[in-house]
């Protein structure tokens, strides 16, 4: 495992990096959708599944329940309180759950027939180290099924497309500059399909779901949206990276107190993508 004060990939990550609220928030908020993915794959009972990444560990009974009876879910993740609050939620007879960094998983090669990882490859220095690590660990016509949240721009504001676009920007410009990015970096993971198909995966798909939310919300979308994104993703941090005037906008879009609060508005629309590409492991001649 990696040393806390050595971040293992582009974004920052070490065992005592804590973002539990945020996974939580986002499995709550997409839940429909994941459950839909998972459900794609048309698991059968008795496989082995492992989670990459299992962060806070919802799904884990997801992918439990397909393989059920007589099958094996492993969840994993590099942070020690994600691994706790994975296990917090999950039974020792649903899951497992092991604290490792996925590049150097303490597991049996070729043992799984699944490996499962959501919104990991982005935050790796070297995706292709990541699939190549995630490939040894498949039996012969094994899958890699790795989501992605936002191959395609999310979109907030369905009445405001100049406004959406300049927080956009800021977004982007602010995490390039607080990790010391370049935009490419940013932007290849975009490239899943070609990444499998590099790595020498056979039958690689790609199928994108939207995640589409309108007023009125259930209340665990307002919960992700408004502290996930309003307040942690937004906030503060962006007002270096816009005008004064559309900042200002943006802040009262985001006080639940003010009249103009998104979340309450009639013509509220949200839509983000959310992209499973699949591949399979070469069965030898």
């Amino acid at each position: 495992m990696n040393s806390p004060a050595t971040p293992s990939g582009l974004l920052g990550d070490t065992s005592t990096r804590d973002y539990s609220r945020k996974l939580k928030l986002f499995n709550a908020f997409a839940a429909p959708e994941l459950r839909q993915a998972i459900a794609s794959l048309a698991l059968k009972p008795g496989m082995r599944v492992l989670d990459a990444g299992c962060g806070t560990g919802e799904a884990l009974a997801w992918l439990a329940a397909e393989v059920a009876p007589g099958g094996a879910v492993i969840g994993m993740d590099l942070a020690t309180s994600h691994v706790r609050a994975a296990r917090s939620v999950t039974p020792e007879d649903v899951a497992l759950v092991l604290q490792a960094n996925m590049l150097e998983a303490p597991l049996v090669p070729a043992s799984f027939d699944l490996a499962w990882s959501v919104n990991v490859i982005n935050h790796l220095r070297s995706p292709t180290a990541g699939i190549d690590a995630l490939g040894l660990l498949l039996r012969p016509g094994g899958r890699i099924a790795l989501g992605q949240s936002s191959l395609l721009p999310d979109m907030y504001f369905a009445w405001d497309s100049r406004l959406e676009r300049l927080v956009n920007e800021a977004v982007r410009q602010y995490y390039r500059d607080r990790y010391q990015l370049d935009e490419r970096d940013l932007t290849a993971v975009r490239a899943i399909v070609g990444l499998l198909r590099k790595a020498g995966l056979r039958d690689v798909s790609a199928r994108t779901f939207m995640i589409e939310r309108v007023a009125p919300l259930r209340a665990e979308d307002e919960a992700y949206l408004a502290e996930t994104i309003f307040r942690d993703t937004w906030g503060p941090r962006l007002e270096p990276y816009l005008a004064k005037t559309d900042y200002e906008e943006l802040m009262r879009l985001c006080d639940p107190l003010h009249p103009d609060f998104a979340l309450r508005r009639p013509d509220f629309h949200f839509l983000q993508s959310f992209t499973l590409v699949v591949g399979t492991i070469a069965v030898e001649p």
